[in-house]
């Protein structure tokens, strides 16, 4: 039973370094087809690609469709054919969520780096623990039949989304868009993984307020990094489509910066530190954000 346990997790072990010991692969050919249009781009120096579709007809309906994705060889022969999804949201919608991952969904210990490294190394998207109750509370935020859209915006690296997207799936969290750091390559890049100033948050919340501009959010993330300050500033930007902060306490910051929680009431919004997710549902449930209880 030990050795199979010591197998397991040196399998773990050898996917989580594969995964920031994988190459970019630069100037590839994808093509991308949705709703009966075709674009042709290069990925960059990164392995990246991104474009726009600009759809000229009403679409059957919003949620999840699907997008297929073409690699092109130099000979410019079709060579993998992928189907995706590209989240076509409503925006009539009451409201979305943006919600940070490490250590407000997923357990990850992000400011004990031993812990966290033992985590990210021994354990796998079905061993990895989500916090208890945040399944029924993003379900309920979600309305439980996803009307509203949730939006995972993380410190995480591109590396880890096969992981994120198995863990989200095996523990049947509400499904949305993963927005991610930039790709990663190296030993030390593991072991800083989650790091970083957070900037790319900040960005990446900008171009969601900025791509949804009719939508108001409610804003989840922890105590552990940068979220507090990352969602007043956010606050302070558009104040009236925040209608709520929810901040979890982790490690050893345990209280809020009052001057931020002042300075968020100003505008109107409300940071809540919340200890339990039911906390938080019972603030939500109160404030009208939600429909049903959950018992945690």
């Amino acid at each position: 039973m030990l050795s199979h346990v010591m197998d397991k997790k040196r399998k773990n072990l050898r996917h989580m370094i594969a995964r920031y010991l994988s190459t970019a692969i630069p100037d590839i050919q994808v093509e991308i087809s949705f709703s009966g249009q075709k674009k042709i781009i290069k990925t960059d120096e990164c392995g990246y690609f991104m474009n726009w579709f600009e759809v000229d007809h009403p679409l059957d309906h919003t949620g999840w469709q699907p997008v297929d994705f073409c690699i092109h060889d130099t000979s410019e022969t079709k060579q993998c054919i992928k189907t995706g999804e590209v989240l076509i949201v409503d925006t009539d919608a009451p409201f979305g969520i943006i919600s940070d991952i490490d250590d407000t969904v997923l357990v990850s210990h992000a400011t004990q780096l031993l812990r966290k490294l033992r985590l990210i190394l021994t354990k796998n998207a079905k061993t990895r623990l989500p916090f208890v109750g945040v399944k029924e509370f993003y379900q309920a935020l979600t309305g439980n039949n996803s009307a509203n859209p949730i939006f995972y915006v993380s410190s995480s690296e591109w590396n880890l989304y096969d992981f994120l997207v198995d863990f989200f799936a095996t523990k049947h969290l509400p499904k949305g868009p993963f927005l991610l750091q930039e790709f990663k390559s190296g030993i030390k890049d593991l072991i800083r993984s989650g790091g970083g100033s957070h900037m790319h948050k900040t960005q990446k919340i900008h171009r969601l307020m900025k791509l949804y501009p009719s939508l108001s959010f409610v804003l989840i993330g922890d105590s552990g990094q940068r979220d507090p300050e990352i969602y007043a500033d956010i606050a302070a930007q558009y104040p009236a489509r925040v209608k709520a902060i929810y901040i979890r306490a982790v490690g050893k910051k345990k209280e809020l910066d009052k001057k931020l929680v002042k300075q968020t009431a100003k505008e109107g919004v409300e940071m809540v530190l919340v200890h339990t997710t039911e906390e938080a549902y019972t603030h939500a449930l109160k404030a009208g954000l939600i429909q049903s209880e959950v018992n945690e």
